[in-house]
Order: C-alpha cells, then structure tokens, then sequence
C-alpha cells in the first residue's frame, strides 16, 4: 500500500498525541479565560489576534512555508475568504471569552457538544449530503435540548447557538481556503491585525485599556493570548492530517467535557434538571451520531479493500 494512503486512512501514535494536545489545551482554556474576565472580552479577542501573529509566522517560517501567503495575498479570491472565515472566528471567540467571564461556561460546553451535529447538518442543507436514520435522529435530539433551555430561559440558548453556528461555518468555509491550516490561521490574524492593532491604540490612548496601566500581570496575561490560541490551533492542525476522520470526530468530545466538569465542578455554575436534561439529550444523540459514524468508516473501508482487492 502506497505510503500516503496508510496515512490518510490510519491513525497513527504522532497524530494521536498531537490531537490529544490540542483538544487537553482547549479543555484547560477556561481557566485562563477566567484569569482574564475582568478584561472586556473585545480587548481580550483583540489580543488574542496580534500576539497569534508572530507565533504563527515563526512556525512557517520553520516549515518554509511562507511562499504559500505570499501567493495568498496576491490572490483576491484567497484573500476574501479569509477575511470571512477570519470575520467568523473572531465572532466566536469573542462569544466564548464573554461567556466564561460571566459564568456561562456550562453553555459554552454545550454549544461545543452541539457542533459535530451542526456541521453535519450543514452539510445536508448546504451541500446536499444525505443523512442516515442514525445522524437525523442525533440532530433532532440536539434540537430538543436546545428547545429545552430555551424553555427555562425564557430565549434562545444564544451561547450555545452562537458557538457551534459561528464555529460549523468556519469550518464550513474554512475547506474552501486554497491553503494549508497553519497558512490559513496566519492569513486570518494577518487579516484582523490593522483593525486589532487600531482598537488596542484606542484604548491605550483612551486610558481604558489593560496593556501596562493596570500591572504587569495583565501585560502578561495578554501576551500569553497568543500561546493559548495560536499552539492549540496548530497543533490539531498537524495531528489532524495524521488521524481518520472518524478517530477525530471522537476525540472532538474531549474539550467540551473537560470544560463541562470545569463549569460544574470547580466554577460552580449552577446546573439544573433542565440543563442536566439538556446535556443528557446531546450525550445520548453524540452517542447516535458516533455510532453513524464508525458504521459509515467501517462501510467505506470496505468498500475501500474490496476495491483494492
């Protein structure tokens, strides 16, 4: 078997601990998206683009792949591209800073449940994709866990919805970037830097800002938004190249996890019978929809051996 298809279609030990790095960071992030919630989300999202900025462009410059945003930013179809999936991203990453701050972790959590059943819906609508029994039984479940907290809330699960809405179109979006992963997210923070860079100075020059007139741990705090955005980011990037599809649709549960036990056991988030209700709706349709999933890998391999046998 030709070496470049045992890694598209087998898992491999790099690819697994790269993952498993990255979905361990983002399940950690609340906490250090608490250590920054006296900082208004704006400015936090704002920080987290400029400092992103140097860490990812030494990274290309390490896999010499810096001709690859050369030709980016001389393509206008490229560029509008990314000024979109960087439109979306920012959208919610600022929704995801806000909700830890203000003690919504919990619905943070599920909102990041909620994505895979987002994302295949989205491919139904927008892509034609045809569902199973199995993956249309997961998202109406989905739906009815978001009907119930809309019900004990009086609205919409804005949280919720927001992130997994704003984080399945940049994925959805994002496979339409002619460029590899770490090109792309250096060409989405190159992007948002000028309007980053012109908010910051306005705050600075406001007396406003948190960048050295509050105390050096702020200072710190804010460099270090680049680390905890752009590593992450580029190391599933990495991994994701070396795993099965169907590998990382599972591990894609650890991040949500991690910051649901975060919400409920450490932050102390209130967690009621409708939000347990909630959540016991999304586990059993991800539970469906894993099932769907490895059953249609499994149907594809197969295919796949009987094609080359």
């Amino acid at each position: 078997m030709p070496k470049s298809t045992l890694v598209a279609n087998e898992d491999t030990p790099r690819g697994f601990a790269f993952a498993l790095a990255a979905y361990l960071l983002w399940g950690f992030l609340p906490f250090y998206m608490k250590a920054v919630a006296h900082i208004p989300a704006v400015e936090v999202v704002a920080h987290r683009v400029i400092w992103s900025v140097p860490i990812a462009a030494a990274v290309l410059i390490l896999l010499g792949r810096t001709q690859d945003i050369k030709v980016a930013l001389r393509t206008p179809r490229t560029l509008m591209m990314g000024f979109l999936t960087a439109s979306i991203i920012t959208v919610n990453w600022g929704i995801y800073v806000w909700a830890i701050g203000a003690g919504r972790t919990v619905e943070a959590a599920l909102g990041y449940y909620i994505n895979p059943l987002f994302s295949i819906f989205l491919a139904a609508v927008l892509l034609k994709e045809k569902l199973d029994g199995l993956q249309k039984l997961s998202i109406a479940l989905a739906v009815v866990a978001v009907a119930l907290l809309a019900w004990e809330t009086g609205g919409v699960p804005w949280v919720s919805v927001g992130l997994a809405g704003t984080w399945g179109f940049y994925a959805f979006f994002k496979k339409s970037l002619p460029v590899g992963p770490n090109q792309g997210f250096f060409l989405e923070v190159l992007i948002l830097t000028i309007p980053a860079l012109g908010y910051i100075a306005y705050l600075e020059a406001s007396g406003s800002g948190h960048f050295g007139e509050t105390g050096m741990a702020d200072v710190l705090l804010l460099l270090g938004c680049g680390l905890v955005t752009a590593v992450p980011l580029m190391i599933y990037a990495n991994g994701a190249k070396l795993l099965r599809l169907s590998t990382i649709g599972i591990m894609q549960y650890i991040a949500p996890t991690m910051i649901f036990i975060i919400a409920v056991f450490v932050f102390k988030e209130p967690f009621g019978i409708y939000k347990l209700a909630a959540f016991g709706l999304i586990w059993v349709s991800l539970a469906i929809y894993s099932v769907s999933l490895l059953r249609s890998h499994k149907a594809r391999r197969a295919a796949a051996l009987l094609t080359t046998g």
